[in-house]
């Protein structure tokens, strides 16, 4: 690998903005990186209220050194998008590290790429790992050879460190870091169901369930196309 490195992010409706605007923010501040938002025919992407325009296409982009796929509520119709697994599969396989934050874990293990694998994810999408043959990890940021995964949304930044000291070492991370002045100091400690409140952590592990049991056929969907492409 040389010393600049392509960033790949594939952005998609309904993805979770911080999940990539995070990293792509301390990415930016790397010289030796360059980064690149791309959407399937480079179509505006609808986030927590924001647009997105001026993206690539992701249709065309045929190589990165990093691949990085964030999470969100729009993860599973993603999975669902032919075309937009066809090109997380292709890029893949020309990355020297495949990534993910949050959520966007389920998509590699969807395209087929984390079997046996640990892996991190939002807590209320971490267990649905399994489904995919990887090992889910409760790790703000995990890695596991060319796979290095963040956790929920807000771990992005510390994957995004985690990344450019691995690849520009630390100095350079710490550079960033200071740079942006990244030094959590929370109001709260509920930044985690083990640490939330009782009654705020049911509350949202509640919700939560709503939701991954409304999309869960969908993964298991995917679960099974994977399976039947191994076996084949």
């Amino acid at each position: 690998m040389s010393n600049f490195f392509k960033v790949l992010i594939p952005i998609y409706n309904g993805v979770t903005q911080l999940d990539f605007t995070g990293p792509y923010q301390f990415f930016s501040r790397t010289p030796q990186f360059e980064t690149i938002l791309a959407s399937v025919d480079g179509e505006n992407v609808y986030a927590d209220g924001m647009h997105f325009t001026g993206l690539r296409d992701l249709m065309y982009e045929k190589e990165c050194d990093i691949l990085c796929v964030p999470g969100g509520s729009g993860c599973t119709d993603a999975i669902e998008n032919d075309r937009y697994m066809e090109s997380i599969v292709k890029l893949a396989h020309t990355a020297s590290y495949i990534t993910s934050v949050c959520s966007g874990s389920l998509i590699l293990g969807a395209a087929g790429l984390l079997s046996g694998k640990r892996a991190a994810c939002h807590w209320a999408w971490r267990d649905q790992l399994s489904l995919f043959g990887a090992i889910p990890d409760e790790g703000r940021v995990v890695k596991d050879g060319d796979v290095i995964t963040g956790g929920g949304v807000t771990a992005g930044i510390d994957f995004a460190l985690v990344l450019i000291g691995e690849l520009c070492g630390e100095d350079a991370a710490m550079q960033v870091q200071l740079g942006l002045e990244y030094a959590p100091h929370p109001p709260y400690e509920a930044g985690r169901p083990e640490t939330a409140p009782a009654w705020i952590a049911a509350k949202l592990k509640e919700a939560s369930a709503t939701r991954v049991s409304e999309r869960l056929h969908i993964l298991e969907n995917a679960a099974r196309k994977i399976s039947k492409t191994m076996h084949s």
